[in-house]
């Protein structure tokens, strides 16, 4: 066997068992996101109810509470970016990044200061090695998160909003996250979570919850009482459902992704085929006609010794 045959069969074995391991991690993505989807679909309600039930209240009565009150002096902004903790998954850590860089921009072009949260090493690795502040992170649940989770991000943020700027609290806070609309379409989005913002209050279909017609409530004890106990349930079921959008379009940025590598290795393998049969046949062309010439020699040769 020639040297450049070897090669030929070698990068075959290397790129044959590539493509196992791609095709693994796609029926493996696969497999997850039918289970990240019935999760989606089982939060979906209960996030709603919620925004629902925070829209009616900070609606029909005219308490003033921090969570639902705007500051027209806001000079510090609380980003919480969602990303994911493995790689292999196309562009979804690095455009849901992009669009936290561009709400980044325009946060401070509004002359306020960025506070950045993190979910998932991925965002991690980005901010860290460009040496970005980050104020707090969370990874090692990107993939299949639970409401325990939510709700210990969820505590963090409601802590800082709560807390006087002077103090090191902030004003504002927003979401970037990554919207599952389809197995091929995945959008990064950003909401602004806190202050509570009535006309930018949407549900999961995209309609406005303001729109709604509400009844007339008596609210025990009070309003305020009312908002203390809901407005952080909202919170923690918005960056719940957040966090399940998000696993899902991992998934399906990971299926996409193992599947085209799988293809573009069988491509290959193709390729390596007919170039391996190329070689093969230079190789036995060239010892036919070595053979042949050797054979024209002897006959040459024993004809000049009779």
């Amino acid at each position: 066997m020639g040297a450049q045959l070897r090669v030929y069969k070698r990068r075959i074995r290397s790129v044959t068992a590539t493509k196992k391991i791609t095709k693994a991690m796609e029926m493996i993505s696969a497999s997850r996101i039918v289970k990240a989807q019935r999760a989606v679909a089982a939060s979906t309600p209960y996030a709603d109810e919620l925004t629902r039930a925070v829209t009616a209240v900070a609606t029909r009565s005219n308490a003033k509470h921090p969570l639902t009150t705007e500051n027209p002096t806001a000079t510090r902004a609380a980003v919480l970016l969602i990303t994911a903790d493995r790689g292999l998954a196309g562009g979804y850590s690095s455009n849901a990044i992009k669009a936290a860089v561009v709400l980044s921009e325009r946060l401070r072009a509004e002359g306020k200061d960025v506070v950045t949260y993190i979910v998932g090493r991925k965002g991690v690795s980005y901010y860290s090695f460009r040496n970005l502040p980050v104020a707090k992170s969370w990874t090692g649940f990107s993939d299949q998160p639970t409401y325990g989770d939510a709700k210990v991000v969820s505590a963090d943020l409601i802590e800082a909003f709560t807390t006087e700027t002077a103090d090191g609290g902030v004003d504002e806070l927003h979401l970037v996250s990554t919207r599952f609309e389809s197995m091929l379409t995945q959008t990064p989005v950003d909401a602004r979570l806190l202050p509570l913002k009535l006309d930018e209050v949407q549900l999961s279909d995209d309609r406005p919850a303001k729109s709604e017609i509400f009844p007339l409530y008596d609210f025990e004890p009070s309003a305020e009482g009312v908002l203390d106990a809901l407005l952080p349930r909202y919170v923690e079921s918005r960056i719940y459902n957040a966090l399940l959008q998000s696993a899902a379009s991992e998934h399906a940025a990971r299926r996409r992704a193992m599947k085209s590598a799988t293809d573009n290795a069988e491509e290959l393998i193709k390729s390596l085929k007919r170039l391996a049969n190329s070689a093969r046949q230079a190789e036995i062309t060239q010892e036919i006609s070595e053979i042949i010439g050797g054979a024209n020699a002897l006959a040459d040769a024993n004809a000049g010794s009779e």
